[in-house]
């Protein structure tokens, strides 16, 4: 790592806690506070749905910024049906942000959204809890809709460590900024692919929150020559111990500025920064 990369690494004290890290939130869209504890709603202004809406289009049109530039439609069960209809809707077109946890895409919904044109200025994407496996994960990789991405979610899937070998060796994530790959599986070999990576040299914040990571995936991240950028990691509820966590930061950082409680008792917070 480079001099003055500053991380924010946040430690588990209980098996209880949880803690609110977020590695997408686009222009207030979407909020991922509380969800990995609470399961969360993404803040989208209705209770949860039992199924699509009755009217996909009029529900789409609502959850549309005036600009057409961004849309929220959380938790909304839209399914490959609503995304091929929003592919098709041209008050779309210029779309940069969009946010669609929970909505039943799969991996089909991933080949509409890499063939449509309408999406091809995404700049900003939540795929959160919508069943996708490495199938759907390649077809974004070598998507061309995928290559202004700056801010991916991809919480609650089924990347795994075949998935994100195949996300981190495309070219599509130069411009990523954050990236959240919460709860997906994914053990070492997918941190030693994420480390390895040439094309996150940009990458800002990186969530693998409650995956399969040992000492030696951190370990990787830790020393990675090209997460040049990289500034907050969140490593809660993987296969690593606070001891030796607490050590390895340690043995990698030239001074350890502070250890400091957090206003959760529960939780701690350790900035540490290299000289």
């Amino acid at each position: 790592m480079k001099h003055f990369l500053k991380f924010l690494i946040l430690i588990v004290m209980t098996i209880t806690f949880t803690l609110p890290v977020y590695g997408y939130q686009p222009k207030g869209s979407e909020s991922t506070k509380g969800a990995k504890k609470q399961g969360g709603k993404g803040h989208h202004g209705y209770g949860r749905p039992k199924g699509p809406p009755a009217n996909i289009p009029a529900h789409i049109k609502e959850r549309t910024s005036p600009d057409g530039k961004g849309i929220n439609l959380n938790g909304s069960q839209i399914g490959v049906k609503g995304i091929a209809i929003m592919a098709e809707t041209i008050a779309l077109k210029n779309v940069v942000s969009m946010a669609l946890k929970g909505n039943n895409l799969g991996d089909e919904g991933v080949r509409v959204i890499t063939q449509s044109s309408t999406f091809k200025n995404l700049e900003f994407l939540s795929l959160w809890d919508n069943g996708i496996s490495p199938e759907g994960i390649k077809m974004l990789a070598r998507g061309a809709n995928f290559n202004k991405l700056k801010e991916l979610n991809l919480m609650q899937n089924n990347v795994g460590n075949q998935g994100v070998v195949l996300l981190v060796d495309s070219s599509n994530l130069s411009n990523l900024t954050s990236l959240d790959l919460s709860v997906n599986k994914i053990g070492d070999k997918g941190a030693i692919a994420i480390a390895t990576s040439p094309y996150l040299s940009n990458l800002k914040k990186l969530d693998l929150f409650n995956n399969q990571i040992s000492l030696k995936g951190l370990r990787a991240i830790l020393q990675s020559k090209t997460l040049v950028s990289l500034k907050e990691i969140d490593f809660v509820k993987n296969n690593i111990d606070d001891e030796s966590a607490a050590k390895l930061w340690e043995s990698h950082m030239n001074s350890c500025r502070a250890l400091k409680k957090g206003s959760d008792s529960k939780k701690v917070r350790i900035p540490l920064c290299a000289n």
